[in-house]
């Protein structure tokens, strides 16, 4: 359950401001566009607005409540890249480190030079792609589902798409994509792709365990996030809303069970990029751990420093994800933003034309879902929904110029 824990005037907001967030994406509800959703904006530990509108499952007639399980999908990735940078803590591993020290067919990666789908003219790496590369989607891995390069037509060919393989592991998943060409030399460009997931072997193979068990034990369980798993057990389908996309023609939000029933049974592979299910109150603890430094009730996730060198912007030369970006798909605008260990970060917010704070970090999921940190304003928000692809609509900046313009100290 997450109600306001403290008057929003006191804390720099205009509460009539704020009602203008409820307005505004009820709209998308009443016109068929959204199902339902979830919004939380808190400032300095305190929640100071939290809505929900619409339906879970429309056509169960089932409302969406506080405690509605959503797929969070790519949000999974900071917690992978939260587990990561915890291990590196402990010098387990360094972010220079060759991925082929853990997952051995790594070594002596391709690139895709030139040519077809069907004749693909490789050239050897020049540089290894090493962890840091993974962290920050400059390894030259790519996605299936982008239909921009032919890299990604490679990997369609290959089975990868937006469905998982029902055949492969994580350990299986990570030598098929490394038995495929990448799409760049590492550390060249920016190109968003299942590199956390091959991070998630990493920690897998660091670590002995299951990526599981070591996001339960360094994150879920110290910061009772105790709705957060993998899949949803048939005793609690009916709290698991239901995942749509637009109609063709209409735009208005129709029912995508092929793609929504995944999540509803253990997956073949537990995949550090986009696994995760996850309840709104759940997913505020671990924004409110990154907003507090990597700690929250007394339970230390990270180091102050090490989630300050996080949500650094890392790419080469300090240049944003508009020039380094291979132009598919991404969870993010590219003009402004940088790109950290697992996060985004907002550079320059005038490129962004909305408003942001500089220093900024945040993370979305391919069903419109999007958190973010703010430390200059000591500020969060969330919001949840279940409509893919995300950009389908503008919820994102709308939501960022709602919150900030109600933001009047």
């Amino acid at each position: 359950m997450l109600p306001p824990t403290a008057d929003p005037g006191a804390l720099g907001f205009d509460p009539r401001r704020l009602a203008r967030i409820d307005a505004h994406f009820a709209r998308y509800v009443d016109d068929g566009l959204l199902p339902g959703w979830q919004v939380v904006v808190t400032r300095r530990g305190e929640v100071v607005h939290a809505s929900t509108y619409g339906q879970r499952d429309r056509e169960a007639g089932l409302p969406v409540a506080d405690d509605t399980l959503w797929r969070i999908y790519s949000m999974t990735k900071p917690l992978t890249s939260v587990a990561a940078m915890a291990l590196w803590e402990e010098g387990r591993f360094e972010l220079t480190d060759e991925v082929s020290r853990f997952i051995p067919s790594f070594a002596d990666p391709r690139v895709y030079q030139k040519g077809s789908a069907l004749h693909p003219f490789t050239v050897p790496a020049i540089e290894p792609v090493r962890v840091w590369h993974l962290l920050t989607h400059t390894s030259g891995l790519t996605y299936g589902f982008m239909h921009t390069s032919v890299v990604d037509a490679l990997y369609r060919r290959a089975g990868f798409d937006t469905a998982p393989r029902p055949d492969l592991d994580l350990a299986g998943l990570c030598d098929a994509w490394a038995s495929l060409p990448l799409q760049f030399q590492p550390g060249s460009a920016w190109g968003y792709s299942v590199a956390t997931d091959v991070l998630g072997r990493v920690i897998e193979v660091v670590t002995g365990q299951s990526l599981d068990a070591v996001i339960s034990e360094r994150i879920l369980r110290p910061l009772g996030m105790t709705d957060t798993r993998w899949w949803v057990e048939p005793s609690e389908a009916e709290r698991l809303a239901a995942l749509y996309a637009p109609g063709p023609g209409t735009g208005t939000a129709v029912r995508y069970d092929v793609l929504g029933q995944y999540a509803l049974a253990a997956p073949p592979a537990l995949t550090g990029g986009g696994g995760l299910v996850s309840t709104a109150a759940d997913y505020h603890r671990f924004t409110q751990m990154l907003l507090r430094g990597g700690e929250l009730d007394g339970q230390r996730i990270l180091g102050t420093r090490t989630l300050r060198y996080m949500t650094r912007n890392h790419l080469p030369g300090g240049r944003d994800l508009a020039a380094l970006s291979t132009g598919g798909f991404a969870e993010t605008t590219l003009d402004g933003i940088g790109f950290g260990l697992g996060f985004a970060v907002v550079g320059d917010p005038v490129p962004i034309k909305t408003l942001a704070s500089p220093g900024e970090y945040y993370w979305g999921g391919m069903a419109s879902t999007l958190f973010w940190v703010d430390p200059a304003e000591e500020l969060t928000a969330m919001l949840f929904t279940q409509l893919m692809p995300s950009g389908t609509h503008p919820l994102r900046p709308q939501l960022h110029q709602l919150v900030y313009s109600a933001l009047v100290d």
